[in-house]
């Protein structure tokens, strides 16, 4: 089965992701830049899911990209990775328009969690499909970056009954982590490409 239809339907569902946070900030009434003040925690809290969404959408990219093909597992546990990922925009207006309180902090926590994890059984399937020896599963080998950050969320989501603050700067850690683009996917595309060219 081919990528491409796979492809265009997660993006369009990113987009659309995207748009609804984006429609969630409103305006203040009063023009003054003091109105601003309230709507702080609600800008951070998008600012962060737009960062993560942009990630996953980067991260997707690659990974279908070095992917052979798709299976019916693999649709479905692409559609998993969807389903978690449309829930960001709820839990992201529920934790700006708390002002960051504990449960909604906890809740968004708790979103990332699943879409980490639906993320890496999609990794799974797309490699047992392809094999072990596959240009996919050379380049994500053990996966490090990915069990720390299913950590961290952990870590976040109790951090709260510290303070939510601790909980959202620990969201707000693994988002840099991920920030600069996952190149593992790339760089052994380009040295296998770069093999392969040597060897005609």
């Amino acid at each position: 089965m081919g990528k491409g239809r796979l492809e265009a339907f997660s993006d369009g569902v990113i987009a659309i992701i995207i748009t609804i946070m984006v429609l969630e900030l409103k305006a203040p009434h009063k023009p003054h830049l003091s109105a601003l003040r309230p709507l702080v925690p609600e800008f951070f809290s998008y600012v962060l899911s737009f960062v993560y969404v942009g990630i996953y959408w980067n991260n997707h990219h690659h990974l279908l990209h070095a992917a052979r093909q798709v299976s019916g597992p693999v649709l479905w546990a692409n559609m998993h990775l969807l389903f978690w990922l449309s829930l960001v925009p709820f839990t992201t207006n529920w934790m700006g328009e708390s002002g960051l309180d504990a449960a909604p902090v906890a809740m968004y926590g708790l979103v990332l969690l699943l879409s980490a994890v639906a993320f890496r059984v999609l990794v799974k399937l797309l490699i047992r499909q392809d094999g072990s020896d596959s240009t996919l599963a050379r380049a994500v080998g053990r996966d490090l970056k990915g069990t720390v950050s299913i950590l961290l969320y952990v870590v976040g989501m109790l951090a709260v009954l510290i303070h939510p603050l601790v909980g959202f700067a620990t969201y707000v850690v693994v988002a840099a982590i991920w920030f600069v683009p996952d190149r593992r996917i790339a760089r052994r595309l380009e040295h296998e490409g770069a093999a392969g060219a040597s060897e005609s």
